[in-house]
């Protein structure tokens, strides 16, 4: 099973440009990449900042791109979003307790789609309610894999201006939810814009790069009272994810979306290199 991954798409950054706005075309390469790629995939994860206002019509416009996907799309909001446009473009979204979290169950994985959106807020919210929801969740499936989707990472990357503080209350509410739970093999987040690395309580945890523009990787400091001029948002390549599913492990590959020439095809002239690579396996 393959499962597809994009975050951070931001549509209605700027609505009013001419002829279309650059998210907007950055998401319709995205996708066009995704269909035409020789990876077929079972189905797409939207992990948030569909939009960057929040507004119907931002999302009426993710919508209509994603109308020929022949796989289900699955969305969970960002900060940026709102969940009343997310459920107005996306009306088949289930809720819980005013929470746009759920579960999809493929193939023997558990996929979990968490809500850590609070309105007004730019950092992560999970609060308790979520919490036991999350726990719950856990306990009532403790032999079946399962991975954890959400767009706020619950780590410090040290892109300062983009990061939480260690320790905040969210991040202590989620890593009580999956305390003592084995069968989480990983979780998946957007927000900061980069593929990132790192390990939350034991459990692998991965950022997928963002559709839209990316965060420049800048590591240093950032003094409020002190603007200096650093790059903020670059113009790398956008990118997406492909998370595969074999039955027992997960693996995940990020490919970008610019142009690129193609240095080797597999013709007669690389078939003995081939079968070589592949007697070794025997």
């Amino acid at each position: 099973m393959l499962i597809a991954q994009m975050t951070d798409i931001h549509i209605g950054f700027d609505p009013d440009a001419r002829p279309e706005e650059l998210n907007r075309i950055r998401f319709r390469q995205t996708l066009d990449r995704l269909l035409s790629a020789p990876n077929k995939v079972d189905m797409l994860l939207l992990t948030g900042d569909l939009t960057d206002h929040g507004d119907v019509e931002s999302f009426e416009k993710i919508a209509e791109l994603l109308k020929g996907c022949p796989f289900p799309v699955y969305a969970i909001p960002g900060n940026h979003d709102s969940r009343e446009g997310l459920l107005a473009a996306f009306p088949d979204t289930p809720t819980e307790d005013g929470f746009i979290h759920y579960v999809i169950e493929q193939q023997g994985l558990r996929i979990v789609m968490l809500d850590s959106f609070e309105p007004g807020r730019h950092g992560g919210a999970f609060c308790t309610r979520r919490r036991d929801w999350l726990r719950a969740q856990l306990d009532a499936h403790p032999e079946t894999p399962t991975v954890l989707f959400m767009h706020h990472p619950p780590v410090v990357s040290g892109v300062d201006w983009m990061d939480p503080a260690p320790g905040e209350e969210w991040i202590a509410n989620l890593a009580a939810a999956i305390a003592g739970h084995d069968q989480v093999l990983a979780i998946h987040c957007g927000h900061l814009h980069r593929p990132i690395y790192a390990r939350f309580h034991g459990v692998p945890i991965s950022v997928t790069p963002s559709v839209a523009p990316l965060v420049s990787l800048d590591l240093r400091k950032v003094d409020v009272q002190k603007p200096d001029n650093r790059a903020l948002i670059t113009t790398e390549p956008a990118g997406y994810a492909l998370h595969r599913w074999d039955g027992q492990d997960l693996v995940t590959h990020y490919e970008r979306t610019n142009d690129w020439d193609v240095l080797a095809f597999y013709g007669v002239h690389l078939q003995p290199m081939m079968r070589e690579m592949f007697a070794e396996r025997e």
